[in-house]
């Protein structure tokens, strides 16, 4: 009888913990809307003028955009609705790249884009809310829009240095070949000269 009280006691604390236990499992965790993600007033660069006329053609690129500005300052909710569509957007910028634009530096940064966008969609779409890896996520994917679109422009003045280039090197040989015909005029009016 000594030992049967606390042998009673032993097993009741051992069933109470166990329960405790499975009730803690059996919580469903709650998806917190009043948690904002990133800054609203973040801003990326601007597009130049070349470069947004190429997104006006690659209209896939101007609703990605528009949809990564957009994410920034939102709820868990809607960045979790904002990163499925990102994350579809990048798919489709990375398979359809307009032929002005598949450079390989264009190319990774469309790729590490797309990755960046999955991992955001991975990261909000948990069953239980890792804020801080969403925040992490989200502004690892806004470094990757960033790094495009300052890519873009990169591409756009290289490009203009580019056409320059050989406008000025085309004007350079037209000079080069008047320069060459004048002497020839002379030379050949000085032939005439000394024949007659």
């Amino acid at each position: 009888m000594k030992f049967f009280i606390p042998l009673l006691m032993f097993v009741g604390f051992v069933f109470s913990c166990g329960n405790a236990s499975e009730e803690n499992q059996k919580q469903t965790p709650t998806n917190d809307a009043s948690i904002i993600f990133g800054d609203k007033n973040y801003n990326f660069p601007t597009l130049s003028p070349p470069a947004k006329e190429q997104a006006v053609r690659w209209g896939v690129l101007e609703d990605f955009l528009a949809e990564a500005q957009n994410a920034n300052g939102s709820n868990y909710q809607d960045l979790r609705n904002r990163s499925e569509r990102l994350k579809e957007y990048a798919d489709s910028l990375f398979s359809n790249v307009p032929d002005t634009l598949n450079t390989k530096p264009i190319h990774s940064r469309l790729m590490v884009l797309k990755t960046r966008s999955a991992l955001l969609f991975q990261a909000s779409h948990q069953a239980t809310i890792d804020s801080l890896k969403v925040q992490q996520s989200l502004e690892e994917m806004n470094g990757a829009v960033n790094n495009l679109i300052v890519q873009l422009n990169e591409k756009f003045q290289k490009d203009k240095i580019d056409f320059s280039r050989k406008e000025d090197e085309d004007k350079e040989l037209k000079q080069q070949q008047r320069y060459k015909d004048s002497i020839i005029n002379l030379e050949l009016q000085d032939k005439k000269n000394k024949n007659m």
